[in-house]
């Protein structure tokens, strides 16, 4: 799959898709629940659910940006980023799931809101990369199907549309310089390729994306 092959609705469809995968996920979460491990390494679900969270408000700051013209960064700095995920094991259990909820809520309605020539506003991610407002949808889209995985309450990579994962294996082979992939069932690979737990026989470790 191409770039102009996942298209701008896709996009907004895994977005949508993702976010009510990662409010299924916690929307029965309890205290202890909540702050059991995730599958990330070193984060509880509550540092997972609380970057989640914190991920929606900075894009948040991006539609703005589109909306206005004002430029607002993601994140006001690498520090601000951080505590944001590091505020996530001290609020309980009710309370981050409200931010949860809220925040995602405002990330969807400052996408509706945006015209069609906003959408075509150019914006700077927390990478530096300057992408017009179209590639938003895209980039919750990732955060929210990958997390809702990570939470690791029984969400797996093949409950992901096949068009997400399809682009997902075409970004992140490209990104990481693969030429050749392992053979096996799609979201094997995409779990493989983002550093995932996998069934993939014989294929190369990989370091953790996003």
């Amino acid at each position: 799959m191409t770039d102009t092959e996942r298209t701008f609705a896709d996009a907004r469809a895994w977005a949508h898709t993702g976010t009510s995968l990662v409010l299924a996920a916690v929307a029965d979460l309890d205290e202890a629940g909540f702050s059991a491990d995730s599958v990330l390494p070193g984060w509880s679900r509550k540092h997972l659910a609380a970057h989640v969270a914190a991920n929606a408000d900075a894009l948040c700051n991006l539609v703005h940006w589109a909306a206005t013209g004002e430029e607002t960064p993601m994140y006001a700095s690498s520090e601000e980023r951080a505590a944001g995920i590091a505020k996530g094991p001290a609020l309980p259990a009710d309370e981050l799931r409200s931010w949860l909820n809220a925040s995602t809520l405002r990330l969807a309605a400052g996408l509706d809101g945006l015209t069609d020539d906003q959408w075509q506003h150019q914006v700077v991610t927390a990478q530096g990369r300057t992408v017009p407002a179209t590639e938003l949808p895209w980039m919750r889209a990732r955060e929210a199907c990958i997390h809702a995985i990570d939470l690791g309450t029984g969400t797996t990579f093949h409950d992901l549309p096949d068009g997400f994962l399809t682009a997902l294996v075409h970004e992140i082979r490209d990104k990481r310089g693969l030429v050749d992939l392992p053979d096996g069932p799609l979201p094997e690979v995409a779990a493989w390729l983002t550093g995932r737990p996998h069934s993939l026989a014989d294929a190369p470790e990989l370091g953790p994306w996003l």
